[in-house]
């Protein structure tokens, strides 16, 4: 794979506990006035949120987090975050390049305003969701989620978002709808990566209907206190904390809710080596390196020493009933 191996589990931090008191405070009461509509239309708009988010400046290091009792059973990190230099310089988003320093450095072209994302499928309520009305439910499910995820790499990051499962819930999927499947931004003239072949665009990705309604599965919309970074997948994205980065879609414009098992990316482009699930399992190699040992991104560098991948990236606890029954070798 090019997308490596990583590690464990996670905890609903409390978002003052990462963000200034008086931050986080003036984040709240911001996202409740835009959400009861008193801002209007244009005040409510992304792009005063953006202004809002980037007078917020965190600093990129460690920001400790105090231990809290998460609301998933048996899921808490006291490990320390990666740093945000790290994080949002080190990454995969080939629509800007394949070197991991070409997102920081190419996607400053990308457009973020205005945003919308299309529901379609099989749902109740199909349409055309403007960015605005998706932060809109982030007023009430708002919460700092502190994960490991695989980015090609091993890290401990801060996501703000919500579960996406709240959405799913609002557009009412009919019951035949088995999967959702996740398309993604493809403009060549903001992304340069689009005109490579190396992958048939745009980007797709995809979850059993029960992956994608775990509290787990998140859609975000920024890190570290701040709005996601172009390079992270601005201005909204998919975290999977439990599989391997590249089934985390990135600058998501339609998700499809259908009966059939979507056709991703990774997988039309190289079916040996990525699986739809593509779940962290360090007893599934890639056919051209063992997945059992990962290395953790800021950690005293290529020499050194490999941390034990853990099954599920260490949320076995939390989603391993999501395959039980499961051969995981097969259903990779």
């Amino acid at each position: 794979m090019l997308i490596k191996t990583t590690s464990s589990a996670y905890d609903h931090g409390v978002p003052s506990e990462i963000t200034p008191t008086e931050v986080y405070h003036a984040r709240r009461d911001l996202l409740r006035w835009m959400a009861s509509g008193a801002a209007g239309a244009t005040l409510a708009s992304w792009g005063a949120r953006e202004a809002f988010a980037q007078s917020v400046k965190l600093p990129g290091k460690n920001v400790p987090l105090a231990a809290v009792k998460s609301p998933v059973a048996g899921a808490m990190s006291l490990e320390k975050l990666t740093d945000y230099k790290d994080a949002t310089g080190y990454n995969n988003f080939y629509e800007f390049g394949t070197d991991k320093s070409d997102p920081a450095r190419n996607a400053g072209t990308l457009k973020t305003s205005p945003w919308s994302v299309e529901i379609e499928g099989l749902v109740k309520k199909p349409g055309r969701y403007a960015l605005e009305d998706l932060l809109k439910l982030s007023a009430m499910e708002e919460r700092i989620y502190r994960l490991r995820c695989v980015e090609g790499w091993s890290m401990v990051i801060p996501w703000l978002g919500y579960s996406l499962s709240a959405l799913i819930k609002r557009v009412e999927p009919l019951g035949a709808a088995k999967y959702v499947e996740f398309v993604t931004l493809a403009d060549p003239k903001t992304m340069p990566g689009v005109t490579s072949r190396v992958l048939d665009w745009p980007y797709v990705e995809g979850l059993r209907l029960d992956e994608a309604m775990h509290p787990l599965t998140l859609l975000s919309f920024g890190m570290y206190g701040e709005l996601l970074p172009k390079q992270s997948g601005a201005p909204l994205r998919l975290v999977v904390p439990w599989k391997y980065g590249f089934k985390s879609g990135k600058s998501i414009v339609k998700i499809r809710f259908t009966d059939k098992q979507p056709l991703t990316a990774w997988n039309k482009a190289a079916p040996r080596e990525y699986g739809f699930y593509s779940n962290v399992n360090p007893g599934v190699d890639h056919p051209r390196w063992s997945q059992a040992s990962e290395r953790r991104i800021g950690e005293d560098g290529l020499f050194a020493r490999k941390r034990k991948t853990l099954l599920f990236n260490g949320y076995e606890a939390q989603v391993g009933q999501l395959y039980a029954g499961m051969d995981l070798k097969t259903y990779f």
